[in-house]
C-alpha cells in the first residue's frame, strides 16, 4: 500500500471515529424523543421532583403565580403556570428540557432577568424528563394531543 493510500485510509477511519463520537455525544438523554407522560412510573417520579423543586414557584396545581405576564418592580416576571392556561405546551420538548436544565438565559441571553434557576447541577436528565412527564400528564387530553402532534412522539 502506498503512503498516499495509507494516509487516505487513516484519515477516513479518523473521520468515521469522529463522526461516531459526535453522534454518540449528541444523541444522549439530553435530546428529546418526546416527553414520557403516559409512563405512570415516570409521572410519579416527576410529581415528587416537581413538589420538591418547582411547586413553591409554579404552584402545587401548576397554576403559576398571580400576574405572571407582568414584570414586578425589580423587573422579574412571576413564575408562569404549567397547566393549560400557560404557554408551556406551546414549546417543543427539547426547549422545555433545556429551559429547565440550563435556565431561561440559554434562550434569552445572559442578561435576561429571571428567578428561574438552572437545574443542571441539581437534577439529572431523567429527573427533568420526569418533571416534564408529570406536567404534561396534568394537561387536558386535547392539549396533550395537540402538543404531541406538534412536537413529536413520546419516549418511554
Amino acid at each position: 500500500m502506498s503512503l498516499n493510500r495509507l494516509n487516505l485510509y487513516l484519515f477516513g477511519i479518523l473521520g468515521l471515529i469522529l463522526f461516531g463520537a459526535s453522534f454518540y455525544l449528541y444523541s444522549g438523554s439530553t435530546n428529546a424523543n418526546g416527553i414520557p407522560y403516559s409512563n405512570l412510573e415516570r409521572v410519579a417520579s416527576g410529581k415528587q421532583v416537581y413538589e420538591q423543586n418547582c411547586a413553591s414557584c409554579h404552584g402545587v396545581n401548576l397554576e403559576g403565580q398571580v400576574n405572571w405576564q407582568k414584570r414586578d418592580t425589580a423587573g422579574y416576571l412571576p413564575a408562569p403556570p404549567h397547566n393549560e392556561t400557560g404557554h408551556t405546551w406551546h414549546h417543543d420538548d427539547q426547549m422545555l428540557f433545556e429551559m429547565t436544565k440550563y435556565g431561561p438565559q440559554k434562550f434569552a441571553g445572559s442578561d435576561y432577568k429571571s428567578k428561574m434557576p438552572a437545574y443542571a447541577n441539581k437534577l439529572n436528565d431523567d429527573q427533568i424528563w420526569d418533571v416534564l412527564a408529570f406536567i404534561k400528564s396534568r394537561w387536558p387530553k386535547q392539549i396533550q394531543n395537540r402538543h404531541t402532534r406538534a412536537f413529536g412522539d413520546e419516549k418511554g
